[in-house]
């Protein structure tokens, strides 16, 4: 425990000037006793065990220590959430994402983890959504009306972001949004030297592996890393899967041969669908976040879960003084109830 004003706890030098009251207090009493000659009446007077007669004063000092901690403003150490603590979430929209093999679909776990990591952000956390496929789009600008996020989320189906993955790319978007949140100002679309100062992280899910873009995953990873931006990245998805799509010959597909077809555009190969956690772990590492592989729906919530209570807050202090007046008020009335019981009532 720590203090916002110690020089004020020097008020704990009152008691022992208050024990030093007391003790005077009581020799004037023994000075003034009276004779009384019956003992036994006396005895049923002041009877009980010696001790119990220091239990008020001990109250009533203990009650004033507490109030000279009090004034000096006591804080304890804690977990807290700063007013400028900002998360931007990346989510992949691509036509992989429509696989059913974690059910009842990729996309729709994902909307349902997120909507878990919401419920479980701090209220004055700033939260924003990137969605991309082969490109990026703000989706929500980072704000603490997480409704405003939730509903941009249920509404990541109907992104049109052409077909293909471009993960460096959505990181870099991710970066410049999260700094332009902390610092106050645009950020510019090449590399910044602004850095985070520890205030934004990012929180990537994606179920491919890059085929669209200009930067490399590790690219748009080292922009996060220059930046001071921790990445948790979340894989979801497993290999082997699929998902139903109509297959053209139109030539000129991505890296030459035929192309598929999906609800958000042509999509480059089998391959495709399966999700990349090596890559998605060394973003991870790079940046010093943590990598979460998901291939269940399950898996994706606990992690999104375990994320909200986490991101966004920070080891700080919280002021206790409230606390310690309370402890002296209940100290107070305590001393004044065994000091009531303790009056001596003649016979």
């Amino acid at each position: 425990m720590s203090v916002t004003s110690p020089y004020l706890l020097l008020t704990l030098v009152a008691l022992p000037g208050a024990v030093g009251i007391y003790l005077l207090a009581e020799r004037r009493r023994m000075r003034y006793a009276v004779r009384y000659t019956n003992v036994d009446v006396l005895a049923a007077v002041t009877g009980g065990r010696e001790w119990r007669r220091y239990v008020a004063p001990a109250l009533f000092l203990l009650a004033l220590a507490t109030l000279c901690v009090a004034v000096a403003r006591p804080r304890v150490a804690s977990i807290v959430t700063s007013d400028k603590a900002t998360v931007v979430l990346v989510l992949d929209v691509s036509g992989s994402m429509h696989s059913s093999d974690v059910k009842p679909s990729r996309l729709a776990a994902a909307q349902k983890s997120i909507h878990l990591f919401l419920a479980r952000a701090p209220k004055r956390l700033r939260v924003g959504l990137i969605l991309f496929a082969a490109e990026p789009e703000v989706a929500t600008p980072p704000t603490t009306d997480h409704k405003l996020v939730a509903e941009a989320v249920n509404q990541a189906g109907e992104f049109q972001g052409f077909g293909g993955t471009a993960i460096g790319d959505a990181l870099a978007v991710a970066v410049r949004v999260g700094l332009q949140a902390v610092n106050g100002q645009r950020q510019p679309a090449a590399v910044t030297t602004q850095r985070a100062n520890g205030l934004v992280s990012i929180l990537f899910l994606s179920d491919g592996r890059q085929n669209r873009g200009t930067l490399t995953p590790l690219q748009g990873a080292a922009r996060a890393r220059d930046a001071g931006i921790p990445i948790y990245t979340v894989a979801l998805g497993t290999n082997g899967s699929s998902f139903n799509f109509s297959v053209t010959s139109q030539p000129g597909g991505f890296n030459g041969g035929f192309t598929m077809v999906s609800p958000n555009g042509p999509f480059p190969s089998f391959a495709g669908l399966d999700p990349d956690p090596q890559t998605l772990r060394k973003i991870a590492q790079l940046t010093g976040g943590q990598f979460y592989r998901a291939k269940t729906a399950g898996a994706a919530e606990a992690a999104y879960r375990k994320l909200g209570s986490s991101i966004g807050r920070r080891h700080g202090t919280t002021e206790v003084t409230s606390a310690f007046l309370a402890g002296a008020l209940v100290l107070l009335v305590l001393g004044g109830g065994v000091s009531a019981l303790r009056a001596p009532k003649l016979p």
